[in-house]
């Protein structure tokens, strides 16, 4: 028995926001049916790099999911999706605003068929406002919600975190939304309801204390490169052979850091004994810190400031990942086979749930793999969907 085993979603989304939330999901037992355009499907099968033309991260994004090509476009298709939409706890889209009203496919029609249904919308801009009908992608939301002016050096040019965070962030906040109104309807007898996730929005949400430290003394916060601005010692620090994170702005591990690199001066100064003091003169600390890291290996500095009882880490490579021993304790990297045979290491599962944890029941579907399966489900003959196969609505 999974955690979610026996929820219906009916997924529309396509490339990442929509179809993480479904993935989330679908890791934790929900049965999540995919609706793709027949002929190219979700563009994510195409993007970086492929294996037998082939995303791999697709076989992370659509594992324990079925994959039904359906021509939303079609009046039929239309007729098909809504007979689905009909039978489902969950729908799942992130099309551009008006997109699935245009289809007959909006909530009042939906609910009238299903009043039970949970409508997850994830957009840029959201359902609502001035910008609702802009094209908005992740990188537009992570400017918008604030993170792009953050990242980088001061006075450089603000740079992406490298992942498509924004996405992320919004299809996370959306699953959070389903699961809290599916606890609504259950245990509180209320009806489906409508989640409007904007992908701004949902990087907002992590800004921490952005907009309270502008209301309350008019502060802007700017980019810090790798310091955490506020918060002492908190950096990134040269070594002989990389660099290595230290976390040392606990009051105490401040004083065992200070110890371990020889510098009691600092950790026995009252001026610096809380996080206020040590801000004021985090320059200095920095560099008493680097002086120090900076002959060693990243290696010989993790393993002293861990006797030490001082956070502190190295900045991991996707080598580095596939190859330390935590991971693989903690399943983390699991190896998946695809369905054209080859073996892949993927990222494991999270939260980890002790009683009912999620697992990979089905590699990730190649395009329309369960369109007879899916479409038998809900009364269509054999020879219905040949019929609907000829006339292009199905593949």
């Amino acid at each position: 028995m999974e955690a979610l085993q026996g929820l219906r979603v009916i997924e529309m989304g396509q490339l990442i926001a929509g179809p993480f939330a479904g993935k989330t999901l679908g890791d934790f037992g929900a049965d999540v049916i995919k609706i793709e355009a027949p002929g190219a499907g979700d563009p994510l099968r195409n993007w970086r790099l492929l294996q037998d033309g082939t995303s791999v991260w697709w076989q992370v994004q659509s594992r324990n999911k079925r994959s039904i090509a359906l021509d939303l476009r079609s009046t039929e298709g239309q007729d098909i999706a809504r007979k689905l939409i009909a039978e489902a706890d969950v729908l799942i889209e992130n099309f551009r605003p008006g997109t699935l009203e245009g289809w007959g496919m909006d909530y009042e029609t939906l609910s009238a068929l299903n009043p039970g249904l949970i409508m997850l919308r994830i957009s840029g801009y959201g359902q609502t406002g001035p910008y609702r009908d802009l094209p908005g992608f992740g990188a537009i939301g992570e400017a918008m919600g604030g993170l792009r002016h953050l990242t980088g050096e001061p006075g450089r040019v603000p740079v992406r975190c490298g992942i498509s965070i924004g996405d992320t962030l919004a299809a996370l906040h959306g699953t959070i939304g389903v699961l809290t109104a599916l606890y609504h309807r259950k245990v509180n007898g209320g009806r489906g309801q409508v989640i409007d996730v904007a992908l701004h929005e949902a990087v907002f949400n992590v800004m921490e204390s952005l907009v309270p430290e502008y209301s309350a003394f008019g502060a802007v916060r700017e980019a810090a490169g790798s310091a955490l601005p506020g918060i002492a010692p908190s950096n990134a620090y040269r070594c002989s052979d990389g660099y290595v994170l230290v976390a040392g702005n606990g009051d105490s591990i401040f004083k065992r850091l200070m110890q371990q690199i020889g510098r009691d001066d600092l950790g026995n100064d009252p001026a610096l004994a809380d996080n206020a003091g040590r801000v004021a003169r985090v320059g200095e600390i920095d560099a008493a810190i680097e002086a120090w890291t900076l002959p060693q290996t990243v290696a010989a500095v993790l393993e002293r400031l861990g006797e030490a009882r001082v956070p502190a880490g190295k900045v991991y490579t996707a080598k580095d990942i596939a190859e330390d021993p935590h991971y693989r304790a903690r399943d983390m990297i699991l190896t998946q086979r695809t369905r054209d045979g080859h073996e892949v290491e993927v990222p494991g599962i999270v939260p980890k749930l002790m009683g009912t944890p999620g697992s990979i029941r089905s590699s990730a579907p190649k395009l329309g793999d369960d369109t007879d399966a899916v479409l038998a489900g809900i009364g269509f003959s054999a020879s219905d969907i040949a019929a609907l196969r000829m006339r292009k609505v199905v593949a």
